[in-house]
């Protein structure tokens, strides 16, 4: 029996390869009362029209439990029955919706037996590594042999191009400080934007500032999971301002 669901879109993750589905990516949103969905496996470049989603659409989609998932968020999508149906546009909105889900730390998600969270970080520095040529290479590979698998019946995607730099991104919650690998789809695309426009020096020191400057003086946000083969292992993979709420919010009255 197909279950159905409805979410703001909030994470969208780097494209995977993967074995059974060519390339994947792990999208996440929050329902009407706070409470997570994962949304897996989302061949993301093969959606078009009223299924390609970004941050903050309203979608509705069908579901059904995963097979190799426990994690409580997690559902195994039917691709099909995506549809967005709505955005998330007004500031209040925003803020209202991300408050339900914050914690004041990982730690505090995990205690909970949460495997999403959503934290205000302090302290936030944002720094950089850029792969090497055969690190480069290599990713590019990975997609390209897992292209190979197509169904006859399936178009062929432009090749994908893995973003030369590892970005890190140093915070403090309630729990301390840490250290992680930026896995936001949307980091990778700004570099590549920016770089139509800017010198890489620009475009580096322009996503520090943005990051760690723009978003922290409106209200910085970060989309934390851990991994389903790793669950002690969490990973960024969500990075975008809110403002905090400013009166307490209606929903819990």
């Amino acid at each position: 029996m197909e279950l159905k669901s409805r979410v703001t879109i909030l994470v969208k993750a780097s494209p995977q390869p993967s074995k059974k589905h060519s390339e994947t990516v792990c999208c996440a949103g929050l329902r009407e009362d706070g409470t997570w969905k994962r949304l897996f496996p989302i061949r993301f470049r093969r959606l078009t029209g009223s299924q390609a989603f970004s941050r903050w659409d309203i979608v509705d989609f069908g579901y059904s439990p995963p097979r190799d998932d426990n994690r409580a968020e997690s559902c195994r999508v039917h691709e099909e029955s995506i549809k967005i149906v709505g955005k998330c546009k007004r500031s209040e909105e925003k803020s209202s919706l991300i408050e339900r889900a914050i914690q004041p730390s990982e730690k505090s998600a995990i205690e909970r037996g949460h495997s999403l969270a959503l934290v205000r970080p302090t302290d936030v520095s944002l720094s950089w590594e850029r792969l090497s040529r055969s690190e480069i290479e290599a990713d590019r590979q990975k997609f390209a042999d897992q292209a190979k698998q197509l169904s006859l019946l399936e178009e062929e995607l432009a090749a994908y191009e893995p973003c030369p730099f590892k970005f890190k991104l140093r915070h403090k919650d309630a729990d301390g400080e840490h250290t992680k690998t930026c896995a936001d789809w949307e980091t990778s695309a700004a570099y590549f934007s920016l770089r139509h426009s800017y010198s890489e020096p620009e475009v580096l020191k322009h996503l520090q500032r943005t990051y760690c400057e723009e978003y922290v003086d409106t209200g910085l946000v970060l989309a934390l999971g851990n991994m389903k083969r790793r669950p002690q292992t969490w990973q960024l993979l969500g990075v975008f301002p809110v403002k905090a709420p400013t009166q307490k919010d209606l929903f819990d009255l």
